[in-house]
């Protein structure tokens, strides 16, 4: 499994990403010829694109249902991720706490469902401070507890039974199988409990090397774990009926509360890795297209690629919290716990199976023998635990139903939404007919106009210019897209380029992002000026003829260039910070628009006045410290963009409202008019996850009928 990685990463969106890109199972509908230009685009050793192509490799060529299938058994995995989200804090505590039973008989279950819920509520609010002040403890704390629950098993096996090691010999499952038949094969739910966590070790291999956790795992972790159940079937073998408690009852009296401290803090650890794989998962639905718009928080204070989802948090923690509640002991968790984790297992094991065969190009035999292989051993278990759908199991088909649903109904309205702006995308023609001013007043200042479509002019253009007849000197349409990598390099990031001749002023830049990448820029003047660099060194570029261009695919006016890609790039701005009033509500005012003092006060007193929570912020702005270029033409279009600059720059966005049409099938038209209208106007705003300041947003009116 390790080795099928997507430049490091693991998980079941980095095998998505790896036959995206290799087996063309994309359904993400901006894609261009540039994507596969990225560095991080094509894998030493993964892709060969002379190996003929099999009638069973076109597949996804020729049949979109395969796409489709694909994606409902990623975001099936990925609704059972976030299913365990839920379920393993939940089991992880109460399993821990269950050991105060061992001490006190006459426990009242209350006071241990209490004691669980303030430790789960203690969990979930950390999340919100970030775990990098105590995450130093971390590592010393599971090694703590491998060490403790080793040394246990060896003291079990020395003290109560010596002879367990034979438990090692497989002809024991052989004896095991023939005794018990059926009721053998059904207990295998509850022995699957032993192996899970794998799922999440996968899913953060792009935190440490493979090489790291195979040695990890291999000479440390795996032996600790056998020495732990041999040292528990020997205390079983002479105790049989402590069972039900068998960990704590094993272990002696004088080190009892040491271990209950330390398989808590354990507990705490290993809740925390799957929080932050749940809201990673959510992460990359959400770049992918595949979850509404939710908040994503990383500060550069926390740890490396440590984010934060709020609404996710909090959603985890009640459900959580009910799940806590509405169990009576840890047994019917556990069995909702193994259909989760099996689940999204053998999901993983198929993909790496179409991996080895579409990424890997080996041969069909290698893969169907890999899948057979593991997929019969997981199957096994598979089968064995959704016989207990009865006794608790239902809880995560429920809990990972409801946000397959949500995610497949978001990414079929966004993708029929993204249709429509396709085909109806102003034609070229119509806009050379209007001439450079294109038939309207230009105004001082920069504008903006977000877009899905990397290619074209939106239609949003149009309606815009319909009702409001003037629009501003520069024209930037930007693409904010997504790339089936996880990450972009910063100098790859930007694609620039121009539409229709110079005289337009019309430019169009596509910003790529990973599905891993997180935004860290503190505030909008970063990418203001960002951009407005990427576009001053697009047009030295293209006068000098040179450049990493690449084909846009059909791009109006001609070739993107990778604008970062040049080792100039910068060199001929300054950047210069001043101390500013800033609300905490994003209702700030452009005050770099501003030329009067008088003014500029004003506009503070303002903000100040409106927005009781003002606080001072360092505001980032753009000089041109070099003005020396070889061509005059050059020299004039890079002066008129840094003078528009000045005057300000709006975002302009389309604000949605979407319908299926009157003769829709009834099912398309519940998905689009009900569920997709109640996602949509429930979630964050376009303007609001793009991080698009208020006061300079402008909202266009959309009607779309899909």
């Amino acid at each position: 499994m390790l080795s099928v990685n997507d430049n490091g990463e693991g998980g079941i969106f980095a095998l998505y990403s790896l036959l995206c890109r290799h087996g063309k199972f994309s359904l993400l509908p901006n894609q261009q010829a540039s994507d596969e230009e990225l560095s991080t685009y094509q894998h030493a050793g993964y892709s060969n694109r002379s190996v003929p192509a099999s009638s069973f490799r076109r597949l996804p060529d020729r049949d979109k249902k395969s796409k489709l299938a694909l994606l409902i058994l990623v975001l099936m995995a990925a609704s059972m991720a976030m299913t365990l989200g839920v379920l393993t804090p939940a089991i992880s505590v109460v399993s821990s706490i269950e050991g105060l039973k061992v001490q006190s008989n006459d426990l009242n279950h209350r006071i241990m469902v209490a004691l669980a819920g303030v430790l789960l509520l203690s969990l979930f609010v950390l999340q919100y401070q970030g775990t990098h002040k105590v995450a130093f403890i971390f590592s010393p704390v599971v090694l703590l507890w491998l060490l403790s629950i080793a040394a246990l098993g060896v003291y079990n096996i020395m003290h109560w039974n010596p002879r367990i090691y034979e438990a090692l010999s497989p002809i024991y499952i052989y004896r095991f199988f023939r005794l018990t038949g059926i009721d053998g094969w059904i207990s295998l739910g509850g022995a699957l409990l032993c192996i899970t966590g794998i799922d999440i070790l996968f899913t953060e291999v792009g935190q440490f090397s493979a090489s790291s956790i195979r040695v990890a795992f291999c000479f440390f972790v795996y032996p600790c774990l056998v020495l732990q159940y041999m040292g528990q079937a020997a205390f079983l073998s002479k105790n049989f009926s402590a069972i039900s408690l068998s960990f704590y009852a094993s272990v002696p009296d004088a080190v009892f509360w040491p271990v209950l401290v330390i398989a808590i803090l354990a507990t705490v650890v290993v809740s925390q890795a799957v929080l932050s794989a749940t809201f990673s998962t959510v992460k990359q639905c959400h770049a992918l297209g595949c979850f509404p718009r939710v908040k994503i928080v990383h500060k550069s204070k926390w740890i490396d690629r440590q984010i934060y989802v709020p609404e996710i948090n909090w959603i985890l923690m009640v459900l959580c919290s009910a799940v806590t509640l509405g169990s009576q002991d840890t047994t019917r968790i556990g069995n909702a716990y193994g259909i989760a984790s099996m689940t999204l297992i053998f999901i993983t094991t198929s993909l790496i199976s179409l991996s080895i065969y579409f990424v890997w190009h080996k041969g069909l035999a290698l893969a169907l023998s890999f899948f057979i292989l593991f997929g019969t051993i997981e199957l096994t278990f598979l089968f064995s635990s959704y016989i207990r759908i009865l006794q608790g199991g239902w809880v995560p088909l429920l809990l990972s139903s409801i946000f397959l649903f949500t995610m497949f109904v978001w990414h079929y309205g966004s993708r029929k939404k993204y249709l429509y702006d396709q085909n109806h995308k102003l034609p070229m023609k119509w806009i050379l007919t209007l001439g450079s001013d294109l038939g309207i007043v230009r105004v001082p200042g920069i504008g903006l106009i977000y877009t899905h479509l990397a290619n074209g002019v939106p239609a949003t253009f149009s309606h815009f210019l319909t009702n409001l007849p003037a629009f501003y000197q520069i024209i930037v349409f930007v693409c904010d897209k997504t790339v089936p990598v996880p990450f972009v390099p910063q100098k790859e990031r930007y694609l620039v380029g121009r539409i229709g001749p110079k005289s337009y002023r019309m430019y169009r830049c596509i910003v790529q992002n990973g599905y891993k990448d997180v935004n860290e820029n503190e505030n909008e003047y970063d990418f203001e000026n960002a951009l407005i660099m990427s576009i001053a060194e697009f047009i030295q570029l293209e006068a000098e003829g040179g450049g990493s261009g690449t084909p846009d695919g059909g791009s109006i006016g001609g070739r993107l260039a990778v604008v970062k890609s040049s080792e100039n790039f910068g060199k001929r701005f300054g950047i210069s910070k001043s101390n500013g009033f800033e609300g905490t509500s994003s209702s700030s005012l452009n005050i770099t628009s501003s030329k009067s003092a008088t003014l500029l006060k004003l506009k503070m007193m303002y903000d100040e006045q409106e927005s009781p929570e003002v606080k001072f912020k360092t505001r980032v702005q753009l000089t041109l410290v070099d003005t020396r270029y070889k061509d005059s033409f050059v020299k004039e279009e890079v002066m008129r963009l840094m003078e528009a600059k000045k005057f300000g720059v709006a975002y302009v966005i389309g604000h949605s409202n979407s319908k299926a049409k009157w003769n829709s099938p009834f099912l398309k038209r519940f998905l689009i008019n009900i569920v997709y209208s109640f996602l949509r106007k429930n979630c964050r705003a376009p303007s609001i996850a793009l991080s698009i300041p208020q006061t300079s947003l402008i909202e266009v009116g959309m009607n779309y009928t899909l």
